[in-house]
């Protein structure tokens, strides 16, 4: 067990541009390890390694836990995980010597496995043999992977615990002691939530306050039961028991301003033994506080509104209108390219917009009466007045705006993505306003435009090679995430949709 471990560690997601369909916390614990130490047992850590085209590169690791064959680790490596991917990892355990870092020759490969994702999520907890090298056995050493799904709207927890008056393990000075936190599951088996740092030399230890989500803490049941460990540590890994408790998030929620929870820490043993015994000490629940993490759903049932606006490509790259190879094409018997991208995605959104009214813009066109080249203009050629009435309204100005226009260039979407930007904020009675701006690439010969707006906009050019339905499917994913960072980031909860609403901007730019 090392000086010092977290409960979590936030990590960057498996994938594509693809939104994921939710987080995944995996716990990882080892048995049977092979000892590679001559004097001491191996000090195993684990890491997790993803495959990207190919080729394998860390993700995240454990900490190292000294001379232990059977560890538990306390860190939670957490993934995003998406249903669509096929996510290949692979868990490699090291014996680590020294504070270098793992890989180096002086480290002892004790064994690895592959497998994907979907399959952990599939069986919630899997447990394989470890190989070596060539597929063979490293003995009878498994290793075990807990998986746990974390929804959106689950909050988190920041807990933080004190103890006073410990019993004092140490012959010449006095105990170092930690905490671990077990829930107890279903069927009575324990799984590791948070393993505390180690105060050196304390029998009043004050640990550091961490983060736990509840999923993780309690299944989300406030009454379930949760094991609570204190130990006196040792570098050789055989660690002294101090006592234990049991409680319920429940039971930590009696913690109010100026008061604390407070356990006996009991050791079962002395109780049994001495007559007088009334406690190995006292563990007190300083201080909880409980972050609510808000979902998509909890902004769009408190009355944010999302304003879509369509933002076309009027440039010359496109092609000839009346050329059959254009994209913007007119056929008189099916939509063109750009139509099938506007209709598909714009009919999801306009679900969210309650008065369904939506501004259209092009850009890279010349443009009667002058028939000067502009980056921002109503296709219904109304500069006060640039929305249209449902998708169908903004079907039927691109139509009629088509032939009247000469494609041009260059593509220079800037001043549109400016205008937007100033309408968001400038909306009422909103108080913060943010703008989504997202792209459909209908054709691969767009690709150098599509790499400008990835340079304007941050986000990455979507190829539309799929169904329109399958492009709104990918063109949207991303939305519901980016409106809740951008609330998260702003620390702006959900409104009462009676006193209030919140405005997100979108714009789509067909390329």
């Amino acid at each position: 067990m090392s000086d010092s471990q977290e409960a979590t560690s936030p990590v960057a997601g498996i994938g594509g541009p693809v939104a994921c369909v939710s987080k995944v916390e995996l716990r990882v614990s080892c048995k049977s390890l092979l000892d590679r130490d001559t004097l001491n047992k191996s000090d195993p850590c684990v890491m997790l390694m993803v495959q990207n085209q190919g080729q394998w590169t860390e993700l995240d690791r454990t900490e190292v836990i000294k001379s232990n064959l059977n560890p538990v680790f306390a860190k939670v490596l957490m993934l995003d995980y998406y249903f669509e991917e096929v996510q290949k990892l692979r868990f490699e355990v090291y014996d680590i010597h020294g504070t270098h870092s793992i890989g180096t020759r002086d480290d002892d490969f004790l064994g690895g496995v592959e497998c994907t994702l979907g399959q952990i999520v599939a069986q919630k907890k899997m447990v394989k043999p470890l190989l070596l090298k060539y597929g063979k056995y490293a003995g009878k050493s498994t290793i075990t992977i807990h998986a746990e799904e974390i929804s959106g709207n689950n909050g988190y927890l920041e807990l933080s615990f004190c103890a006073k008056k410990l019993d004092d393990k140490d012959l010449f000075s006095k105990s170092d002691p930690f905490l671990e936190i077990y829930r107890i599951n279903d069927d009575g088996t324990e799984q590791l939530v948070h393993r505390t740092e180690v105060i050196k030399n304390n029998l009043n230890p004050v640990w550091e306050p961490f983060k736990v989500s509840l999923i993780s803490l309690c299944s989300c049941d406030d009454e379930r039961k949760l094991k609570c460990l204190v130990w006196d540590y040792d570098s050789r890994g055989k660690h002294d028991f101090i006592g234990e408790f049991y409680t319920n998030f429940k039971e930590m929620q009696k913690i109010s301003s100026g008061n604390k929870v407070t356990w006996d820490c009991i050791n079962p043993k002395y109780k049994l033994k001495k007559k007088n015994y009334k406690n190995s000490g006292l563990v007190i629940l300083s201080d909880l506080k409980l972050h609510r993490v808000y979902s998509f759903l909890d902004y769009i049932m408190g009355g944010c509104q999302i304003h879509f606006t369509v933002a076309i490509d009027f440039t010359a790259s496109n092609g000839d209108p009346r050329n059959s190879c254009s994209l913007h094409y007119i056929n008189p018997y099916q939509p063109n390219e750009y139509l099938k991208a506007l209709i598909a995605v714009g009919e999801i959104c306009q679900d969210y917009d309650s008065d369904k009214r939506f501004s259209a813009l092009g850009f890279g066109a010349r443009i009667p009466p002058n028939y000067e080249v502009s980056h921002d203009f109503a296709i219904n050629f109304n500069p006060e007045d640039d929305e249209c009435e449902e998708i169908q309204g903004v079907v039927e100005a691109y139509q009629n705006c088509l032939p009247k226009i000469q494609l041009y260039g260059p593509t220079n979407v800037a001043p549109i993505i400016n205008r937007i930007a100033k309408q968001a904020a400038g909306k009422e009675p909103i108080k913060d306003a943010s703008v989504s701006i997202f792209k459909v690439s209908v054709y691969e010969m767009a690709l150098r435009a599509s790499q400008f707006l990835h340079k304007s906009c941050l986000f990455p050019p979507l190829m539309y090679t799929a169904s329109p339905a399958a492009l709104a499917k990918c063109v949207l994913a991303e939305v519901p995430k980016q409106v809740v960072e951008y609330f998260s980031h702003k620390a702006i909860p959900p409104m009462n949709p009676v006193l209030n609403s919140t405005s997100s901007s979108i714009a789509n730019t067909p390329e």
